[in-house]
């Protein structure tokens, strides 16, 4: 068991065919007990049920910093430590540049940046202490190429930002033992994608993938597991591709 005992947190995981969700379960079968996030309480709890009764579920609005110092110290009420964190919420949109709107932007940002800085904060500490931990943080392989199939560019910029926040605790936490990742997914099958490529669409794609195929949640998911576990002490402020080879760099 690569996570015996261990605590992971995992944010907007409740979806059921989302990168989250396949994160908490690879996670689970490690032997970690894990808390999920999510906006709803019911569906977050709903979750955690599915990975069995020593997980956790609970209602976090990411961009709320308060709500994610609450999630923090509800998980350290209840287990004691926090060992990991994967900074999986995000939201994208597709609005090209001379569309995007102010408050396009501002949501865009929230989520995906601002979500994982405030995540980020709340969960340091208890690291700090315990003189351990890692931190997961989901960018994009947009953010690397300057634009996706289904973001915009304000999807793009957010994401790049992960990845420039990401480096800089990495270099800041390194001293206390913390290690900070970045992931960037290619095109991977979700519940945001699922339904929007036409079989035209995803042989086009396909064509541009070294691969051959579309990526799973489960080959991010097992790329957080990696990224958590002690399979990867000697790895931080690194971003890890998990795109099969759409950007080869």
């Amino acid at each position: 068991m690569l996570l015996e005992n261990k605590v992971i947190v995992v944010t907007g995981a409740a979806s059921p065919r989302g990168i989250g969700k396949a994160t908490a379960k690879a996670l689970a079968a490690q032997g970690a007990r894990v808390v999920i996030l999510d906006l709803r309480r019911e569906d977050a709890q709903a979750a955690a049920a599915d990975l069995g009764p020593e997980h956790l579920g609970l209602a976090c609005d990411v961009t709320d910093k308060d709500a994610c110092i609450a999630a923090a110290r509800v998980t350290l009420e209840r287990y004691g430590r926090i060992d990991g964190l994967i900074n999986n919420a995000g939201i994208t949109q597709p609005v090209r540049t001379l569309e995007i709107s102010g408050k396009d932007f501002d949501a865009i940002v929230d989520v995906n940046l601002r979500g994982t800085l405030y995540m980020s904060q709340a969960v340091i500490p208890a690291m700090k202490e315990q003189n351990g931990g890692s931190i997961v943080c989901m960018s994009s392989v947009s953010a690397q190429r300057g634009g996706g199939i289904f973001g915009g560019p304000h999807y793009s910029a957010a994401k790049a930002g992960v990845l420039g926040l990401a480096k800089a605790m990495a270099r800041e936490f390194g001293a206390n033992h913390i290690r900070i990742n970045s992931i960037t997914p290619g095109l991977i099958q979700t519940d945001i994608t699922g339904d929007k490529l036409t079989p035209d669409m995803r042989a086009d794609i396909i064509k541009g993938i070294p691969l051959g195929r579309l990526g799973d949640a489960t080959d991010v998911a097992n790329a957080c597991l990696f990224l958590v576990s002690n399979l990867s002490t000697y790895l931080t402020g690194i971003t890890l591709d998990v795109n099969g080879g759409m950007l080869i760099h």
